[in-house]
């Protein structure tokens, strides 16, 4: 009988934190190439680790960790060690630096046949001559395709020559825009969103499909009733010093123009930021990433019940970059229990690093000569014949929750300066007859980023994006004033001019009634986080290449050989 062997009991831990992606760094070579040669190969994967290290952050801004080996992959005796380095280490995204010839399936393929099969892997090389990496790094993406595995090549550039070789600032760039996708899809595996209330308002386009955002983003969503939420706020299960303080601090920056007729609209209002509190520590609590809050009808709106205060100032806070206790990193959080939305905004604002996300109502849509009807008919007579909206058109995005903040200034304004442009009028007491406060402001012309919106098919059992480019634009006051009114115009407006995509497409094609923006996120780091999800990339905008040098990613090999991006996104979901 063999000896008995007692298991280890392993300690108690009071919380559990959430694990951190870690990038690993690693190059290959081959044992017959000279003593420099090799040396030169250990430096670029410091060089490379270097690079990624500091510039690839989560929303809170916390850097994710990156390790690099020294131990250079030349067969199967230094995979093994570099695979037991990583798994160490806690690696679970691969960034491979070749700049010499090696073997594939000898080196990085035995290294990869020990490590999760969904493992990120990058291939950045420079466009080497010598020896030559960016010939082993086209075999090696070439066996990794053929086996159908998804590995994002970047051919960049860095010097042929010299012991300590720098890669260029766009080789980094693409470098550090794959790593961002790598990042959020795997920092989001095995993490959680929590909704209260059920399905969004019966809108389909808005569903938590469960079992496919299981199973495309390793997501799960705890669902909680919103009576939850009634019956915590009826027993006050928040702290009232704090309830006060942000209270105070609504009063400091809002003043005057937070609307109030009576002491009753004050405890409506006070109610709202209570909801704040309570949720958010039950955010906390279940260490999620993003929520959201159906509302409507049941909370606010049936009379057969007791209609409770709007969700608007909570569902901003949690999207802006600060509260009462300061700088904090956004909790996407969607109004009308928009799981779809949320979704949107949670991959965006992980893409982007912690920008915040915007939740619209795709309003109404702007064509230029309905722009210059208005202003005639109103007599505005100076419009910009140069400006945007004049030559295109806007969408006007505008929803009663979910507006971060920020949004209310230019990327970078101060805390007072975003403040200062809000105010938060009474609610249409018609729609929400339990009261309390609308979020307003109008967001600033000028800033870029990427608008879209996710959508699900049954048919095909995948995921999809429609997204474009975007810019917010500003048209002259007394016609903004009069292009609000013809929405809600107590509810935040962004004026959105898409940059590919006409107007007549434009309000053709939006897979749901919701839109979302977030500010200086790149187009390739979009494309690479769809390739590594299988989210089908969908821009059916007539103006817009089929691929643009320095903004596109490259499309990955293993789409090229399975006869494109669709085929083989829709092959591996069948799979």
């Amino acid at each position: 009988m063999a000896k008995r062997i007692e298991a280890k009991r392993l300690p108690n831990i009071s919380k559990a934190t959430p694990k951190v992606p870690v990038i690993g760094v690693f190059a290959t070579s081959d044992p017959r190439i000279d003593d420099a040669s090799r040396i030169r190969c250990q430096n670029i994967a410091k060089m490379a680790a270097d690079t990624i290290s500091g510039a690839v952050v989560l929303p809170d801004k916390t850097p994710v960790p990156v390790v690099y080996s020294t131990v250079l992959v030349d067969g199967e005796a230094q995979a093994d060690i570099v695979a037991q380095q990583f798994r160490k280490a806690g690696v679970d995204i691969l960034v491979l630096v070749p700049d010499t010839w090696a073997f594939p399936q000898l080196t990085a393929i035995s290294l990869l046949q020990q490590l999760p099969p969904n493992t990120p892997i990058n291939i950045t090389c420079g466009n080497s001559g010598p020896k030559p990496g960016v010939v082993y790094a086209h075999a090696l993406n070439g066996a990794i395709s053929q086996y159908g595995r998804m590995a994002a090549l970047n051919v960049g550039t860095w010097p042929d020559t010299g012991m300590n070789p720098d890669m260029t600032g766009q080789t980094a760039m693409n470098l550090i825009d794959w790593c961002y996708a790598a990042v959020t899809t795997v920092a989001l595996r095995g993490r959680r969103v929590m909704v209260l209330g059920h399905d969004s308002m019966g809108m389909e386009t808005a569903l938590a499909h469960i079992l496919p955002i299981r199973n495309t983003f390793g997501l799960e969503i705890t669902r909680l009733d919103m009576k939850l939420l009634a019956d915590m706020l009826s027993k006050k299960a928040y702290k009232e010093k704090e309830l006060k303080a942000l209270r105070g601090w609504i009063n400091r920056h809002i003043g005057k123009r937070l609307e109030l007729r009576d002491q009753a609209d004050s405890d409506r209002f006070d109610q709202s930021l209570a909801m704040y509190l309570i949720v958010r520590d039950l955010m906390a609590d279940l260490n999620v990433v993003g929520g959201g809050f159906m509302s409507q009808l049941e909370w606010g709106s049936d009379l057969r019940g007791i209609p409770l205060p709007v969700a608007d100032v909570m569902e901003s806070l949690f999207n802006s970059t600060f509260d009462h206790n300061g700088c904090k990193a956004p909790i996407p959080f969607a109004t009308e229990a928009d799981v779809q939305g949320l979704l949107t905004m949670l991959f965006m604002t992980y893409l982007s690093g912690g920008n915040p996300p915007l939740f619209m109502d795709f309003r109404k849509v702007w064509e230029a000569w309905e722009i210059k009807d208005l202003a005639a008919t109103i007599g505005v007579k100076k419009l910009d014949k140069k400006a945007d909206y004049y030559n295109k058109g806007l969408v006007d995005g505008d929803n009663s929750g979910s507006a971060s903040f920020d949004w209310a200034n230019v990327p970078g304004a101060s805390i007072k300066n975003i403040m200062s442009g809000i105010s938060l009028p009474l609610a249409e007491e018609d729609y929400f007859p339990g009261g309390g406060n609308a979020v307003n402001f109008m967001t600033p012309a000028g800033i870029e980023g990427i608008a879209a919106r996710c959508a699900y098919s049954s048919a095909a059992g995948l995921f999809s994006m429609i997204w474009d480019e975007a810019v917010t634009t500003e048209v002259p006051a007394e016609l903004a004033r009069a292009m609000c009114e013809l929405t809600t115009p107590i509810w935040p407006h962004t004026f959105v001019v898409p940059k590919y995509a006409s107007m007549v497409e434009y309000k053709q094609y939006p897979p749901a009634n919701h839109f979302h923006m977030t500010w200086n996120l790149p187009v390739a780091r979009m494309q690479h986080w769809m390739d590594l999800t299988g989210v089908l990339s969908v821009t059916p905008w007539a103006a817009r290449p089929k691929f643009i040098e320095g903004v596109d990613r490259p499309q990955p090999l293993v789409h090229l050989i399975n006869g494109g991006e669709v085929a083989f996104k829709l092959l591996s979901g069948r799979n």
